[in-house]
C-alpha cells in the first residue's frame, strides 16, 4: 500500500467521522495531557465526565499541583488504575516545580515526566505541539496489523519497536495531529475490535485481514492475564451514625484510599469463622446487618465482598488501631475504591 494514500485515507475518514471531542478543539498541553490520562484503558464514554469535572476543579496545570492528593483521588473515584491519579498529581508538580508550570515542548523532553510514557509523549508533542511522533496505542496497533498483515505478537516488547518504526513510516509529518487522531479514532470506531465494519471501509481494497478474513486473528496477542479470586470480609464497625475508616497503606491498587477493617481469604468465609476472627467478646458488639455478597472485577482480580455492620459497645474495643470513626459526610469526602463507595450508596446509616 502507499503510504501517501494510507495516510490521506485516514484524514479524509476523520474529518467525515470523527467525535467532536473537548480536547480535539485546544492546543493546550495540560488540557490534552489529562485526557490522555483519563482515557487510557477508559472509554470516552467513561471519561469524558471525569474529565470536564477536573478542568473544572483544577482549570490548568498550576492548581492541580497546589491540590491535597486526597482530593484528587476522590475525584479520580471510580475510573480505577490509582496510580494513574498519583503520576497525574506527581507530574502536575514537576512541571510546575520544575517547568515553571509550563509544559516542555518536544517528545523526549515530555519522556522525563513522570507517568508519561511513549504513547502520551507522542500524544501530546503532536496534538499540542505538531511535532512528528507517531502514537501507538491498541486502536493503532489494530488498524496497522489487520491493514498491512503484521503478525508479529503485540505481547512482545520487541513486537513495539517494530510497529513504532512502521507508524513513524506511515505519518503524515505535515499534520501529525490529524493523523495521529485520525488512525486512533478510526481504530475505536470503524476498525473495531469485534465486528469492524470491513463492507464500508476505505482502506478494504488494500487490507490484508479483509482479503484473507483474518479480522479477528488480528492482532496476535498471545499473553493472558492471570486473574486471581479473593473473598473479602469487610467489618464495618458504627457508632451513632458515624462509620469507622482507615487509609490503606499497603503497595496495592487501592493505597491510599479509605476502606473498613478488612479480612481477606482465598475461600469464602461464613459468619461464624468472620467474626471470630475479631477475637472480640461477642456480648459487647451487636451484628446489625449483613449485606449481600458483592461482586468487583478488577483486570487481574476478582473479588467478592461481604460487609458486616457491626455495633460495639465501646469503641476502644476495636484491635485495629488504624481505624477512626468519620461522620457521613466525611466519609462521603473520602476517596474511596469503588466497592466501598457502591455499598455505602445502598446502605443506609
Amino acid at each position: 500500500m502507499d503510504n501517501i494514500f494510507f495516510a490521506e485515507s485516514l484524514i479524509r475518514w476523520y474529518s467525515v467521522n470523527k467525535r467532536n471531542l473537548p480536547w480535539r478543539s485546544t492546543n493546550d498541553p495540560y488540557k490534552i495531557w489529562l485526557s490522555e490520562v483519563i482515557l487510557q484503558q477508559t472509554r470516552v464514554e467513561q471519561g469524558l465526565p471525569y474529565y470536564e469535572k477536573f478542568i473544572h476543579k483544577y482549570p490548568n496545570i498550576k492548581t492541580l499541583a497546589l491540590a491535597d492528593i486526597q482530593d484528587v483521588l476522590k475525584l479520580w473515584e471510580g475510573l480505577g488504575y490509582y496510580s494513574r491519579a498519583k503520576n497525574l498529581h506527581r507530574c502536575a508538580n514537576k512541571v510546575v516545580d520544575s517547568h515553571n508550570g509550563i509544559f516542555p515542548n518536544s517528545y523526549n523532553a515530555l519522556l522525563t515526566l513522570p507517568g508519561i510514557g511513549p504513547y502520551s509523549a507522542a500524544a501530546i508533542a503532536s496534538f499540542a505541539f505538531k511535532e512528528a511522533a507517531a502514537v501507538l496505542d491498541g486502536n493503532v496497533y489494530r488498524v496497522i496489523s489487520r491493514v498491512f498483515g503484521v503478525k508479529d505478537d503485540i505481547s512482545h516488547s520487541r513486537t513495539a519497536k517494530k510497529f513504532t518504526l512502521l507508524a513513524n513510516e506511515l505519518l503524515d509529518t505535515s499534520q501529525p495531529d490529524n493523523y495521529n487522531q485520525a488512525i486512533m479514532e478510526f481504530g475505536a470506531l470503524h476498525c473495531k475490535p469485534h465486528n469492524p465494519l470491513c463492507e464500508n471501509c476505505t482502506l478494504a481494497d488494500m487490507c490484508y485481514a479483509f482479503e484473507h478474513n483474518a479480522q479477528q486473528q488480528l492482532p496476535v496477542k498471545s499473553k493472558k492475564v492471570k486473574v486471581s479470586t479473593k473473598h473479602f470480609s469487610y467489618i464495618v464497625f458504627v457508632k451513632e451514625n458515624r462509620i469507622a475508616m482507615k487509609k490503606r497503606n499497603d503497595s496495592g491498587i487501592w493505597k491510599g484510599l479509605y476502606d473498613f477493617h478488612l479480612i481477606s481469604s482465598a475461600q469464602k468465609m461464613d459468619e461464624e469463622s468472620a467474626l471470630a476472627s475479631l477475637n472480640l467478646d461477642s456480648s459487647k458488639m451487636l451484628v446489625e446487618d449483613i449485606s449481600k455478597e458483592y461482586k468487583h472485577i478488577l483486570t487481574h482480580q476478582r473479588i467478592y465482598a461481604t460487609f458486616y455492620k457491626i455495633k460495639l459497645q465501646d469503641e476502644t474495643l476495636m484491635e485495629d488501631t488504624s481505624l477512626t470513626y468519620y461522620n457521613i459526610d466525611e466519609v462521603h469526602n473520602l476517596p474511596k475504591p469503588v466497592l466501598i463507595s457502591k455499598y455505602l450508596n445502598e446502605n443506609i446509616f
